[in-house]
């Protein structure tokens, strides 16, 4: 789908400031810049084992099969279900938990060490942090950590490849750190493994899991989306945008219409939701529902130019041609440098405004100059834009 290209985004460092409980953290830095999103480190490069007992994106019923359940404690997990492995019985010596979507699908693994674990035996993790900028850093404080009773200077380091991400929550002197947490996810459920969210530092103030009742006071700028509708909106973007496989817009549908459901605060979160829910009904070929999930996108969060671009993509196929028109032209109004509303517009008028297509295919040509991606469409245009003039 030409309108609606599918490209994987990482998400910013953000500032900091909470109180967890017995966990307590406070920004350190004013303006953490977001490191390089993709640095020259696999997440592999690591001599402390992570993911020894499973693969990201396994199924369910594989994972089982090599570790069977009675050796495994199980509990929701949202919709999901999370697998977990105590600290006595696992590779790591860490307590290794397993976090699987409703399709059963492995999304994440999270290990965490309450007493902390000292990477002094570790040299090769060691020297991939020593190669990564914090992400983000904080004064953390950890009731159980060994021969610590104040708060220490924390960091959170990330490193991972296009599909996955993997963190590093590190306390102490940069010179002998110690490691509270590490996770690995598909992109799309890192921010679910953030010290956004309470689930996340929960786990050191009681590794065993909040008890139920328990009051957690908080403060600052904690991660309140609803979880629910986080999770699902993971799930739909792993699903139409193939993380683990091909593109499956019919569970990608249905997870967009529960993120919907479960209700965001925020306005940004939910006009999205509609949007890529809209994609997904794009995908399935159900163009007048996409269209209607477009415009309420709009009401929402007006003036967008990713969703203008979308929705005229929709309306073309609805044969809307002067709605569709108006559409990319306005995307590109608000976003001159907006490469693939360029191309739509160019597609659009190519027809009947020869002239006016020509300019909007080189100047599509001229903003994705370099980039590989874009190999196949930048061959189409080429071809496009001599055969228009050969014909003037």
């Amino acid at each position: 789908m030409s309108g609606m290209p599918n490209q994987r985004q990482r998400r910013p460092a953000r500032r900091l400031l909470a109180l967890v409980g017995g966990i307590g953290l406070v920004l350190l830095c004013t303006a953490c810049e977001t490191p390089n999103p993709h640095p020259n480190l696999p997440p592999s490069e690591s001599d402390l084992t992570l993911l020894k007992l499973g693969t990201l994106c396994q199924r369910k019923a594989d994972f089982l099969q090599q570790h069977p359940l009675a050796g495994l404690t199980a509990k929701p997990w949202g919709t999901g279900q999370e697998l977990m492995v105590p600290a006595d019985r696992s590779p790591s010596h860490g307590n290794e938990s397993y976090f699987f979507d409703e399709d059963g699908t492995l999304v994440g693994a999270l290990f965490t060490f309450p007493s902390g674990l000292d990477l002094a035996p570790y040299p090769v993790l060691r020297h991939t942090l020593t190669l990564l900028k914090p992400g983000l850093e904080f004064y953390l404080t950890v009731a159980n950590l060994v021969d610590r009773s104040n708060m220490d200077s924390s960091s959170l380091y990330e490193t991972g490849d296009e599909k996955t991400t993997t963190q590093y929550l590190v306390i102490g002197a940069r010179e002998h750190p110690i490691l509270l947490q590490a996770s690995v996810t598909i992109d799309p459920y890192v921010r679910l493994f953030s010290p956004y969210r309470r689930e996340f530092l929960n786990r050191l103030r009681q590794p065993e899991g909040q008890k139920p009742g328990q009051q957690v006071d908080t403060q600052g700028a904690e991660d309140k989306e609803p979880f629910p509708s986080l999770q699902q909106f993971a799930r739909g973007q792993t699903a139409q945008l193939s993380y683990c496989g091909t593109q499956q817009y019919d569970i990608a549908a249905d997870a967009y219409r529960k993120s919907i459901a479960g209700g965001f605060s925020n306005k940004v979160w939910l006009a999205e939701a509609h949007h890529k829910y809209g994609q997904s009904l794009f995908g399935l070929g159900q163009y007048e529902k996409a269209k209607a999930e477009m415009l309420q996108s709009l009401t929402i969060r007006p003036n967008t130019p990713e969703i203008l671009n979308n929705l005229g993509s929709v309306q073309q196929k609805l044969g809307e041609k002067a709605a569709a028109l108006a559409s990319f032209e306005k995307a590109i109004i608000l976003r001159p440098n907006y490469a693939i509303a360029r191309f739509n517009l160019a597609e659009a008028v190519e027809s009947t405004n020869p002239k006016r297509a020509i300019t909007e295919y080189e100047t599509y040509l001229a903003l994705v100059e370099g980039i590989p991606e874009e190999a196949d469409r930048i061959a189409l245009v080429q071809h496009r834009v001599k055969a228009l003039k050969g014909t003037k």
